[in-house]
């Protein structure tokens, strides 16, 4: 079954909510700038609601060894790195986390192959953006990542579209954050479980 995470999450009953309707795993997103952050202790209230129920994932950019410490300290499980972090940095950080690369052309996945980690993440390219756009990339530029990698595909993803995703791709996993909003930050109910019905029944 593929692995399905619910992204941006901002409050306890959307992550209670993500949890029932059998997704795998939420993210927290911590980047400074983005419509979706929490601070550490906007998300404590999240974390200590889901638990042990849900995996949990902090969606960040360059972090310091301070907010690394920080998150798992917490109980973030798995860092999600959307910053410049060379692939050193994503080495030392293993296992418990993996890079994120916006992809655009065939020049973008050869470069996501190049980090290390057994998961690798890929979204849209959109310029000043990490993540969240809504937008969909050509998912043929990483059908060879998508064999040999746990590969996670975000990116415009929504219960209309991500069946076909998982049927043509076959990615790992698959992730969403605007694709079940209201407005960014709130999650539609309704929609996440739509989403999460969509990929079982892609199978």
């Amino acid at each position: 079954m593929t692995w399905t995470k619910i992204c941006g999450l901002t409050n306890p009953g959307d992550a209670e909510h993500a949890a029932r309707s059998g997704a795998n795993a939420i993210g927290l997103n911590f980047v400074h700038g983005s419509k979706r952050r929490v601070t550490l202790e906007q998300a404590r209230p999240i974390v200590e609601a889901v638990k042990g129920s849900i995996e949990l994932v902090a969606v960040v950019a360059n972090p310091t060894e301070l907010e690394v410490q920080e998150l798992r300290e917490l109980g973030m499980e798995w860092l999600q790195l959307h910053g410049e972090e060379p692939a050193a940095r994503v080495s030392r950080l293993l296992p418990q986390a993996f890079k994120a690369v916006a992809i655009e052309d065939a020049a973008d996945a050869r470069r996501a192959a190049s980090f290390p980690g057994e998961r690798l993440l890929v979204d849209t390219k959109v310029s000043g953006a990490s993540g969240g756009t809504g937008k969909v990339f050509d998912w043929q530029l990483v059908t060879d990542l998508a064999r040999e990698r746990k590969l996670i595909l975000a990116g415009g993803l929504t219960p209309k579209n991500v069946a076909a995703a998982v049927r043509v791709l076959t990615p790992w996993g698959v992730d969403t954050a605007s694709g079940v909003e209201l407005v960014p930050g709130v999650k539609d109910p309704e929609l996440v479980t739509a989403f999460v019905l969509a990929v079982r029944g892609a199978h």
